[in-house]
């Protein structure tokens, strides 16, 4: 939840809805990538309706992503809540984008912020982790790289047989 309309704390940190605090959306995601992920956690919600407790995964994710869980964007992340936060990036984004692949670099966007550059090789190594795991596969020039830590240059993910959808 990002519009104007809403009641936030002073902090900007929550917003207000009928006197309760919720944490608010991470304020320095670039707008098309909060608009991306916003749109997957409104589909992750209609899933539990249908799906329940199954589709719950894709709501936290695209709720992790979004910093409205996880550890609070506002302060300075851990390492594991770092790596954490780009995972269910990746897997959100991909969930969104269905047959399209995504970059890492869209990932450290939403991570990192202004600072998105400095998190580009944990953003890779995290794309590498979950290429091992099959949740995405890691591609250059349209096809899968067997060993991601021998590519160089731009590579692409694209969702894996084991991503959850």
């Amino acid at each position: 939840m990002s519009g104007d309309d809403v009641e936030r704390t002073p902090d900007g940190h929550h917003i207000v809805v009928d006197g309760r605090r919720w944490r608010a959306t991470d304020t320095s995601i670039p707008e098309p990538l909060r608009a991306e992920l916003v749109k997957e956690l409104m589909r992750a919600r209609r899933l539990v309706g249908s799906r329940g407790d199954a589709a719950r995964p894709f709501v936290h994710d695209a709720k992790v992503a979004l910093g409205e869980r996880g550890e609070p964007w506002w302060e300075e992340p851990s390492e594991e809540g770092r790596r954490d936060r780009l995972a269910a990036t990746v897997r959100a984004l991909l969930r969104h984008r269905e047959t399209s692949t995504i970059c890492p670099s869209d990932a450290a966007r939403v991570v990192g912020g202004e600072q998105w550059r400095d998190l580009m090789p944990v953003a890779r190594d995290v794309a590498r982790e979950l290429h091992e795991q099959e949740v995405v596969e890691v591609q250059q020039g349209g096809t899968r790289v067997d060993d991601p830590r021998s590519a160089r240059g731009p590579v692409r993910l694209a969702a894996g047989p084991a991503l959850e959808r």
